[in-house]
């Protein structure tokens, strides 16, 4: 019997392609539901999804297991940018329109005369400042580093970056300081939402004969006589072991790890994620898919709208908002999920988003883990726990499994062994 740990995207990509080859297997998962961070939640009417999903693939065999699963709605992926009062269009460095002239002319200047050298860069500070100047980078792109990321831009490595920022030209950035019709240079050129059910309803197909045992924790893996212990005190055995489980796990799990195995699961840095979610009672609260909040006072890094992605998310008349804040150990959070809230609550209204008389629902929860973080050497650090997990014949998949920057497609494919 193969055994699957984790009922996420990862962990349902595995059981399907396994099922195709006539493998038995089941999986175990530590929640009540099965989705992981692809899941969503429920409160009076309002659906949220755990964070933004989007589906903007272009593989074409995990577009044809989505469009088996449901149909879906398509969006343009038109963002946006709060900074400083003003509301720029996504990306903003190349849409500087709504900022005051001498702001303009200290981005562009800067962008003229620095944004050139892109030799021997060794952090994502100097990776920033190469493609964007100095100003732009200190007064932008580093305080949003600081506020997704947790860590600050030096302190970060580039092997994560990829196409996920754009790098204008200048007559890309100077049309973008003049005029507000700028053409689209987000790196999709659509996102696809199930019209029913959340961004889980993507995995309906593969999950039809999926055999999924609910309330699961693991507490302890025996690789040696493999067998896998639960937090209600029953054991089960397996042949073969694949799990989603996050990597800085594994040093409480497996039983006699070495020190140094150990000590690289303690080196590895995450960041969490604090869901602060409203449903509002009026239809026209939401008005962008999503946007990012540069502002450093704000603790809010970027907000999506589950009600725009389908109107099914919210009851007829409603909209709804969520709201991402990210920790870390090295940037914790000390706040109550109350006080997150009525902090989101305040600092809306000071940018004109909604006040307190229009919610109905509001809900704050903590995902444990967000993101995998690209510190200097982080590398050397995953590979050391990987090696050591595939001498114990444990295969690792999804984000936090493989610990790498995973969209859901690629997380999916990540099942595929």
């Amino acid at each position: 019997m193969t055994v699957i740990l984790g009922a996420g995207i990862s962990g349902i990509s595995a059981s399907y392609h396994l099922n195709k080859k006539d493998i038995q297997n089941i999986i175990f998962e530590q929640d009540n539901d099965w989705g992981g961070l692809c899941g969503n939640f429920e409160i009076d009417g309002f659906r949220f999804d755990k964070a933004v999903h989007l589906s903007f693939s272009d593989n074409e065999y995990v577009k044809d297991l989505f469009s088996k699963s449901c149909d879906c709605f398509i969006h343009e992926p038109i963002a946006y940018n709060y900074y400083n009062g003003s509301w720029l269009k996504h990306p903003a460095q190349n849409n500087l329109m709504p900022l005051s002239l001498d702001e303009k002319i200290d981005i562009i200047t800067d962008f003229v005369q620095n944004a050139n050298d892109k030799a021997n860069l060794k952090n994502y500070e100097q990776w920033l400042k190469a493609q964007y100047g100095n100003y732009f980078s200190e007064n932008f792109a580093m305080v949003y580093t600081k506020k997704y990321w947790t860590l600050e831009a030096k302190d970060l490595s580039t092997t994560w970056v990829g196409n996920r920022m754009y790098t204008p030209n200048l007559k890309e950035v100077l049309k973008g300081a003049f005029e507000n019709n700028t053409p689209n240079t987000y790196y999709a050129s659509q996102m696809r939402y199930p019209k029913k059910g959340g961004y889980k309803s993507f995995l309906n197909f593969m999950r039809e004969n999926c055999d999924i045992k609910f309330n699961k924790k693991v507490i302890q893996i025996d690789s040696l006589n493999k067998i896998v212990y639960f937090n209600d005190n029953t054991i089960y055995n397996y042949d073969n072991l694949i799990s989603s489980i996050p990597l800085p796990e594994y040093k409480n799990l497996i039983t006699n790890m070495p020190l140094h195995i150990k000590e690289a699961c303690d080196r590895l840095k995450y960041t969490s994620i604090a869901l602060v979610s409203f449903g509002f009672n009026r239809a026209d609260i939401a008005k962008y898919l999503w946007f990012y909040i540069y502002d450093e006072e704000i603790l809010a890094s970027r907000c999506y709208s589950p009600s725009i992605k389908s109107n099914e998310n919210a009851p007829n008349g409603c909209s709804s908002l969520q709201f991402e804040i990210y920790f870390s150990k090295d940037k914790p959070l000390n706040l109550t999920t109350q006080e997150l809230i009525n902090h989101i609550i305040k600092k809306s209204k000071q940018m004109n988003i909604f006040d307190i008389k229009d919610i109905v629902v509001q809900d704050c929860r903590i995902l444990k883990y967000g993101n995998v973080i690209f510190y200097h050497k982080m590398e050397n650090d995953r590979k050391v726990i990987l090696d050591y997990l595939e001498s114990l014949n444990i295969k690792t998949i999804g984000r936090f499994g493989k610990w790498e920057y995973l969209w859901s497609d690629q997380s999916l494919l990540s099942g595929i062994l």
